[in-house]
């Protein structure tokens, strides 16, 4: 099966508002994304082994299910949830919802077809489906031509492929960003890979750039009123934007983690200081792609 179960989820990454906020994007909301997802819970300490009850903390867990193997205690699980297709249709059809990320395994069409069929009385109302790939070696281009045929006729917008060359990996230190890069650029060799933007993620980091750059596959983009940015010549430049998830999550909490919550949850936005050193850090990842000014200018 391509994705073991189907469910929504809105995900609002911190970085990408920013950089919305920045860009003036049309974009009026984030993407809807479905995907199998995992969950971890903490089961309940019997023995008192540990100090902290409670253990996993829910609210910040986004699935990468790094703890499950490395528990000293064995006592983590993983808790997978559903959400029904046809709920996730008439979520599509509102007014604020400009994308959808589907997540596949890679291994065949069926709950594919099934899911799109689901959805494509509604798809039309997204401006960008984006469905995001693991490296499955020979097979990827063939496999993402067949996806693409089941989605060519009901998209009215655009499409992205995203290259998820290690999934929720780009924290762990600079080697992570290897193996997205290598998907690139054996995508980049292949002349009969499918129509549409493609998009890094899994591993994604600091690196990230740098190694694009090397392999002759970075291409930037100019925001309006800065200077030429720099681009690699390459007929193979292929790479149009970057994914940046649990690197993201992890410089920006850095940030968070400042802000006062003496009175529960707060908007960063109340905090001038942090929300400066939010975008500075933000920046410092999304500026080298779009070509977006130093933090310095925008004053």
């Amino acid at each position: 099966m391509m994705i073991a179960e189907t469910f929504i989820s809105v995900k609002l990454n911190l970085i990408l508002r920013i950089a919305h906020r920045i860009a003036q994007s049309h974009v009026r909301k984030f993407v809807l994304l479905m995907q199998y997802h995992l969950r971890v819970s903490w089961l309940e300490n019997t023995h008192n082994l540990i100090p902290y009850m409670g253990g996993v903390l829910t609210e910040r867990c986004y699935g990468c299910g790094r703890c499950l193997p490395v528990c000293p205690y064995d006592r983590i699980r993983a808790v997978s949830y559903v959400r029904d297709p046809t709920t996730t249709s008439e979520l599509l059809k509102r007014n604020d919802v400009d994308a959808i990320e589907i997540h596949t395994t890679g291994k065949g069409t069926d709950t594919f077809n099934t899911l799109w069929n689901s959805l494509r009385e509604s798809i039309s109302n997204v401006k960008l489906v984006a469905v995001s790939m693991p490296d499955i070696g020979e097979s990827t281009v063939d496999f993402m031509n067949a996806l693409y045929a089941i989605m060519e006729p009901h998209i009215q917008g655009y499409n992205l492929w995203q290259l998820d060359g290690r999934p929720m990996s780009g924290d762990i230190g600079r080697g992570a960003t290897r193996e997205t890069v290598s998907f690139a650029v054996h995508m980049a060799s292949v002349s009969e890979r499918p129509p549409g933007f493609y998009q890094l993620a899994g591993g994604t980091n600091s690196y990230t750039v740098d190694c694009l750059k090397k392999a002759g596959l970075f291409r930037s983009t100019t925001f309006p009123g800065t200077a030429t940015s720099e681009m690699i010549g390459s007929q193979q430049t292929l790479i149009g934007g970057i994914a940046y998830g649990g690197y993201a999550r992890k410089i920006i909490g850095r940030t968070l983690r400042k802000v006062p919550a003496q009175f529960g949850c707060v908007r960063i936005e109340d905090h001038p200081e942090h929300l400066l050193e939010a975008l500075q850090e933000a920046l410092s990842l999304v500026g080298p792609v779009k070509g977006y000014p130093a933090l310095s200018s925008l004053s």
